[in-house]
């Protein structure tokens, strides 16, 4: 019986684990290029009390065994790369990918960072950067005189400036991705870093070698689906409330254990 109060134990602290992952991905529900995260479970050791195919005592084999188990516990949290929403804001400067592919993006520390949150801002210089002030690589610097921005499908930025009739252009948008996306470290901001798991990042133009498109005035939102997240809320809270139960009726049957008198 103390089986059961250990195995009833580790699914309660698995199924606090899932509400976690549940609640930040609802907060993040309105979050720009936020990916949900999936929690994968893996049951623990087996206590083998008779092993399947034993011969027993007239000579046949057993054709099966007795095995207990001693619970669960979280394996993984996977971060699911499937696409967001794409919600249409009309401003220039907001980007967004359509298929594979991450920004890349240049850390303070000077690492690379990858983000699918396409809603790019003007620095005091003209830099094209993130919200939080991190310049895209390769760095596309605006000009201040420019009236107009306009980005290709295939990432190139041009502008049309005072006084001028023909657009040029200011650079090319590279993006970047990964044979493992979902081995990418979150570092929040939006922004992942590669791995070992990952792999290396290949980097190239956009709507070519498996690169997805860039459409401009168009942000992807998360892709957390708010219905999904509450159904997977309540299976939670019931297989929460299950194992106390099974931790409950382990301690009556030890409590009555107890109180057996001779």
């Amino acid at each position: 019986m103390m089986r059961a109060l250990w195995s009833a134990a580790t699914g309660m602290i698995a199924q606090e684990l899932q509400v976690d992952t549940i609640a930040n991905n609802l907060a993040n529900v309105n979050t720009a290029g936020f990916k949900r995260q999936r929690v994968d479970f893996e049951d623990l050791l087996y206590e083998t009390l008779r092993r399947p195919g034993a011969p027993a005592a007239d000579g046949v084999q057993l054709p099966t065994g007795i095995q207990v188990g001693l619970g669960t516990r979280a394996a993984a949290t996977t971060r699911m790369f499937d696409q967001g929403t794409f919600q249409e804001t009309g401003n220039p400067l907001d980007l967004v990918i359509e298929g594979n592919g991450f920004f890349q993006v240049t850390l303070p520390n000077g690492t690379t960072g990858y983000t699918r949150a396409g809603n790019f801002r003007l620095d005091s210089e003209g830099n094209l950067v993130t919200v939080d002030g991190y310049p895209l690589e390769p760095s596309i610097v605006i000009p201040p005189d420019a009236e107009s921005v306009a980005v290709g499908e295939d990432g190139t930025v041009s502008v049309i400036q005072a006084g001028a009739i023909a657009p040029s252009s200011v650079g090319q948008i590279q993006i970047a991705r990964f044979i493992n996306p979902a081995g990418l470290v979150s570092i929040g901001h939006s922004m992942f870093l590669e791995s070992a798991a990952s792999g290396a990042p290949a980097v190239g133009t956009p709507g070519l070698e498996g690169l997805g498109q860039i459409a401009q005035g168009v942000l992807e939102m998360s892709n957390v689906k708010v219905v999904q997240e509450m159904v997977q809320m309540i299976t939670a809270q019931r297989a929460y409330e299950a194992n106390s139960e099974a931790i409950k009726i382990a301690d009556r049957m030890l409590e009555t254990a107890n109180n057996v008198r001779r």
